[in-house]
């Protein structure tokens, strides 16, 4: 039998952190598709990401991009998401929108290039000082595209040698954070194309590295809880990049396109701790077509609708089906969460936090939309920078 004020207390402590460059613009890469109302600033992101928390309850941090979210003083900026009741968390690292960059960063054959990527890593750092965040996110687009262009161990030992001297400038309570990629843009080899290279360098760096698992950087059928089930298994899970593929890195909402395998990865989550261990909930996603902030409220509501899924799962039954060797009951126990209408239990978790139950009719009424489409005239509107 679950409990369900456990159940609900879990679901009001979640936190779902929301990616600043998410409300900028955003496209394919034939066209990057402008709408009003956009950020014109970090400033602006900043606004945005508070009416996502405050309509949701569970976003209270906004992780920022650099160069992409360069301001003159982040302290400051840490300052006006506070007064917003925000954090700032996150900070993304950007190695891969430089021309000196077409044949790697840390991995480059080139000594000067690689000295100017770290340096890149180690500002980062200060700037992780300068905000209060804890988390120094890392994907690195280096690779080849054809046999005998560069030596693949070379690249690594490369690799290892320019994350180490990065995490040996963290600070206590900060970590690194290194997200892995199958491919693009790099066809051949990828440096971080896996999990398992990804924890192999976070093993040997030590405990302030994690492994960041993008739900969309896979190949077709792998089996991703299982990767997040070993990951948790060995504390060395840091956090998720959500979104969702059905090709290929697609960065889709998370949830839109398989929501059952959202379930899956959440169930792995809950039973090995990952609510409580520190494992970040980060949104990393293009909203190319709909309009910004609507669809990261529905992307938070997602992650909400599978962790109260994953919650309501009977433990106890499933572990005695498991115990005995019946299959279906086992599965059956499973998909009877999963099944389960939980949208009516989170309407009476928002109310019990004093929030309207319907996050997407209160960003509505609140003429927020309106109000940017108004003020935000002029100017640069934010976006990739591509």
């Amino acid at each position: 039998m679950t409990d369900l004020a456990a159940v609900k207390a879990a679901l009001r402590t979640q936190a779902v952190e929301t990616p600043s460059w998410a409300y900028g613009n955003s496209g394919t890469r034939f066209k990057v598709f402008a709408q009003a109302g956009v950020p014109r600033t970090p400033w602006e992101k900043v606004d945005d990401a508070a009416q996502v928390h405050a309509v949701t309850g569970v976003a209270p941090t906004v992780a920022l991009h650099i160069p992409w979210d360069e301001v003159d003083d982040y302290a400051a900026l840490a300052r006006h998401a506070e007064d917003r009741g925000l954090r700032l968390g996150a900070i993304n690292s950007n190695t891969f929108q430089d021309d000196d960059y077409r044949l790697g960063s840390i991995c480059h054959p080139d000594a000067a290039v690689r000295r100017k990527a770290v340096g890149h890593l180690l500002e980062c750092v200060d700037i992780m000082d300068a905000t209060g965040s804890n988390d120094l996110k890392l994907w690195f687009a280096d690779g080849t595209n054809y046999p005998g262009q560069d030596d693949i161990r070379g690249r690594q030992d490369r690799l290892g040698e320019g994350l180490a001297e990065v995490y040996e400038r963290l600070g206590e309570g900060q970590r690194m954070l290194l997200e892995y990629k199958l491919f693009e843009p790099a066809f051949y080899t990828t440096d971080v194309p896996d999990w398992g290279t990804a924890y192999a360098h976070c093993l040997k760096l030590g405990p302030k590295a994690r492994v960041v698992v993008d739900t969309g950087h896979h190949a077709p059928g792998t089996n991703i809880e299982f990767i997040v089930a070993t990951l948790l298994r060995e504390e060395r899970l840091g956090g998720f990049d959500f979104n969702s593929r059905f090709y290929a890195d697609d960065d889709l909402m998370v949830g839109a396109a398989d929501p059952f395998q959202l379930f899956r990865i959440m169930y792995e989550v809950v039973g090995g701790g990952g609510l409580t261990s520190g494992v970040a909930f980060m949104l990393d996603q293009c909203h190319n077509i709909e309009a910004k902030i609507p669809a990261i409220i529905r992307s938070v509501m997602n992650v909400q609708e599978a962790t109260a899924k994953a919650l309501l799962v009977d433990r106890s039954a499933l572990s005695a089906a498991q115990g005995s060797g019946d299959v279906l009951e086992a599965n059956a126990v499973l998909m009877d969460a999963y099944n389960t209408d939980v949208r009516p239990l989170l309407r009476d978790v928002r109310e019990e936090m004093g929030l309207d139950p319907e996050p997407l009719a209160a960003y509505r009424r609140s003429g927020w939309a309106e109000k940017i489409v108004a003020d935000r005239v002029g100017g640069r509107q934010a976006g990739w920078g591509a």
